[in-house]
């Protein structure tokens, strides 16, 4: 097992790297009590109780877990996750970072042990703990959190990916234009709402199908971070958009979906 790098390790030695460059520049911009801030170890919630993330890989390691409490005006970061949750140019559009510290660490997405046992390339969406899973062969899959249907909206049973969109047009299905009169411009015959940043559908949407019909509901991302693992959506299983991108490129042909 190659040896561990904890987060102490990790910004210590990032302290004296900018240190032995730059000590001058250092010592001019910064007072004791910032750098104290700046540079003592900061720790988050474990995904598990009794593991770790490994700050190179992201893994989830087996080990003592140090509990500090944080301090007060600097957010834990992470490397692994500042990166997959970064801000990603995509087709012509600036993704925005996703502020993962301020979402439960059991959301982010990791690859896991497979509670399921479906057949690896299905995708299992449990509705009681807000997560979709992705199973992988080898008794794994990848763990996304997810937000989900609001009581009276959800849907459940199995089905299919039919097909998937990058950056799909939203078109609001005529029962919630009923409720919603003001989406009547994002309707079908009006040809929907345009591909963006701001479309309910984020920057990826996967169609549910059953029986060989659409289903009405969608996998698809969203830019409101703080929905997932909340039930606030009008039936569809949202993603952070980094995540729904990820998954967008796990999925192969019409991937069996199952809602528990």
């Amino acid at each position: 097992m190659p040896p561990i790098f904890s987060r102490r390790q990790f910004l210590r030695t990032s302290a004296l790297a900018i240190a032995s460059t730059g000590l001058a520049s250092c010592t001019s911009s910064m007072n004791t009590d910032r750098f104290r801030q700046q540079t003592m170890p900061v720790y988050r919630n474990p995904a598990l109780e009794g593991r770790w993330i490994d700050p190179r890989t992201g893994a989830l390691l087996e080990g003592p877990v140090e509990e500090a409490a944080l301090p007060t005006g600097l957010p834990p970061q992470d490397p692994y996750y500042s990166q997959i949750y970064g801000a990603v140019d995509d087709g012509g559009y600036l993704v925005p970072a996703v502020p993962y510290q301020q979402i439960d660490a059991r959301f982010y997405r990791q690859e896991v042990d497979d509670p399921f046992g479906e057949q690896p390339g299905t995708i299992v969406v449990d509705t009681a703990d807000r997560f979709l899973y992705l199973v992988q062969p080898g008794g794994r899959a990848m763990r996304y959190g997810v937000g989900l249907g609001r009581e009276g909206f959800a849907w459940s049973g199995r089905g299919v990916i039919q097909w998937k969109q990058k950056w799909p047009r939203w078109t609001p299905p005529g029962t919630m234009i009923e409720r919603q009169p003001e989406l009547a411009r994002y309707s079908e015959s009006a040809g929907g709402m345009q591909p963006g940043l701001n479309n309910p559908l984020g920057s990826r949407a996967l169609y549910i199908f059953q029986n060989g019909q659409d289903t009405l509901y969608r996998v698809h991302g969203t830019p409101e971070w703080q929905s997932i693992g909340k039930a606030v959506s009008s039936g569809c299983v949202r993603m952070l958009n980094q995540d729904v991108m990820d998954l967008y490129d796990r999925v192969r042909g019409k991937a069996p979906i199952l809602v528990i």
